[in-house]
């Protein structure tokens, strides 16, 4: 039996690369589609996620994650989120890996967007827009340039606008007061909120965006509006993890704004040769809804690389 191997923060930060991990991810949707999993348990003081995926000769993957508020706050201040991915081998189930949970899902979740992106924004989109100004924010930022270094303007907003004034001074970006002003200017815009009502107003978006939604997690969620969706070519990461899983498509299909037919295809689909951006014209629209299958393909090469580069 095989010693499992311990990932850290530092060693996924230090082998791995945004291309090489879009790459990867890209070339895992070609896999057979997973079987997924979720269980939720909450209590007074916090609560716990479990999400497992097996994906046929990639792996089974359980990341399990507590979320507790009150840590902050705590006298000696905890994150709020904190978790570990457990990597199994999917023909005998030995544990091959333990990695940082919060490492590996910051890379996962950017790596999602940017494969979004170069299957569907412009080549050549030259402003970004960051919506929100927290860890995943400044993560997009730093990693976007890498697949589109035609990028040449950084806008950053947030509702409080002094953490948007720290940000883009840390990024060397243009901090906004109006969002609809931003969003009218973007090439590419990316959006990190928690906001449970739209903060995107589809009217503002013009010909040739491409907006990439990743905030909204649960049903009561969402960060646009249902005329976004009606102007936009709507594309998502997986039907299954987000069709009837998520505020920002639940809405707008109860409302009749949208139906389930107008989700043109998810990246198993893109990747397959799908049609996506039909001209420059077009606005695009892509959910990120993450998923313990991205968590599983993102393991799986963080492992293969830091095997070829050494690690604990």
């Amino acid at each position: 039996m095989s010693i499992p191997r311990y990932i850290s923060a530092e060693d996924a930060d230090r082998v791995l690369t945004w291309p090489g991990l879009v790459a990867a991810l890209k070339q895992a949707h070609l896999t057979p589609a997973p079987t997924i999993a979720d269980q939720h348990l909450k209590m007074d003081q916090g609560g716990m996620l479990n999400r497992v995926a097996w994906i046929p000769g990639l792996g089974v993957g359980l990341k399990t994650v507590s979320v507790f508020p009150g840590n902050p706050s705590r006298p000696d201040p905890l994150p709020t989120v904190q978790g570990v991915f457990v990597l199994f081998d999917d023909q005998d189930g030995q544990v091959r890996a333990l990695i940082d949970g919060a490492t590996l899902t910051r890379w996962k979740t950017v790596a999602d967007s940017l494969l979004g992106a170069s299957l569907l924004a412009r080549p050549e989109s030259e402003t970004l827009l960051l919506v929100g100004a927290g860890t995943i924010a400044t993560t997009l930022a730093q990693a976007y340039p890498t697949l589109f270094p035609s990028i040449k303007r950084l806008l950053v907003w947030n509702r409080t606008h002094a953490n948007a004034e720290k940000l883009a001074r840390q990024l060397g970006g243009t901090a906004i007061e109006s969002l609809e002003e931003g969003v009218r200017q973007a090439d590419i815009i990316s959006s990190a909120t928690v906001s449970v009502e739209p903060i995107i107003q589809g009217a503002w978006l013009q010909p040739g965006t491409h907006l990439d939604l990743i905030g909204a997690y649960r049903p009561d969620m969402r960060e646009a509006d249902d005329q976004a969706t009606q102007v936009s070519r709507v594309f998502v990461d997986s039907r299954k993890t987000t069709l009837g899983e998520i505020g920002e498509l639940i809405k707008p299909i109860e409302s009749g704004a949208i139906t389930e037919a107008d989700v043109l295809a998810d990246l198993y689909d893109l990747v397959r040769g799908a049609p996506g951006r039909l001209n420059d014209q077009d606005i695009t629209l892509y959910k990120n809804g993450g998923g313990a299958h991205l968590d599983l393909m993102t393991a799986q090469y963080l492992l293969e690389q830091v095997s070829n580069q050494g690690g604990r």
